[in-house]
């Protein structure tokens, strides 16, 4: 579990670069972040500070304010992406559309962090053992509408299947399903349109690039 910032460290946070996350601060800050799992200190020179994806949230995260125990779970900076037919799903609005943001261009950093070549358009270790998450994050962050919890609702899923390192993506919709496989082919997976044998519906099954 991450640890919360002291106030010095997250002011810290508070004045990161908007896009990238870099960092300005005092070694000991900085370490501390690190500590803390809210940011990364890059492996080639000048070895800049960046904010990690739990760094990124907590600084567009609202100030805290007294919230009642039924509250408390959306205190905690938790992000997750909409996989599509979840009950109880992020209210959508300006507020989620920056914590997406947030949480995308998080992402981008960490993949430039953790490949080994620091290659952002490819993705990286955590999204490879966060399949479904990854994937529904490329879709949400693109603008692609999740489907809500009726059955038959339109709109994305994203879901485990049985092969390793594959999702599966239904949506309805036949043009917003190319739309989606165009979004994560962008994000850098590997996408392919298949038939369900009982059903005839098209679905996409989609895997993270390697290279």
């Amino acid at each position: 579990m991450t640890r919360a910032p002291t106030a010095a460290q997250r002011r810290v946070i508070d004045t990161a670069d908007p896009v990238t996350g870099r960092l300005k601060g005092t070694q000991a800050q900085l370490a501390g972040l690190v500590k803390r799992g809210l940011a990364f200190r890059h492996p080639r020179p000048p070895h800049d500070h960046f904010l990690t994806p739990a760094g990124h949230r907590i600084r567009e995260a609202e100030p805290e304010t007294p919230r009642t125990a039924a509250e408390a779970p959306a205190a905690t900076g938790i992000f997750a992406a909409r996989i599509g037919g979840e009950e109880n799903a992020p209210e959508a609005g300006p507020a989620r559309v920056r914590e997406v943001h947030s949480a995308w261009q998080g992402l981008l950093e960490l993949r430039r962090m953790t490949n080994a070549d620091g290659a952002p358009d490819r993705p990286c270790g955590w999204e490879r053992t966060h399949l479904v998450q990854a994937a529904a994050l490329a879709l949400e962050a693109a603008g692609h509408r999740p489907a809500e919890p009726e059955p038959e609702a339109s709109g994305y899923r994203v879901r485990a299947t049985p092969q390793p390192e594959a999702v599966a993506v239904r949506e309805p919709d036949a043009d917003a399903l190319r739309a989606c496989a165009a979004t994560l082919e962008k994000a850098g997976w590997q996408v392919g349109e298949y038939t369900e044998p009982r059903t005839r519906a098209r679905y996409l099954l989609a895997s993270p690039r390697r290279m």
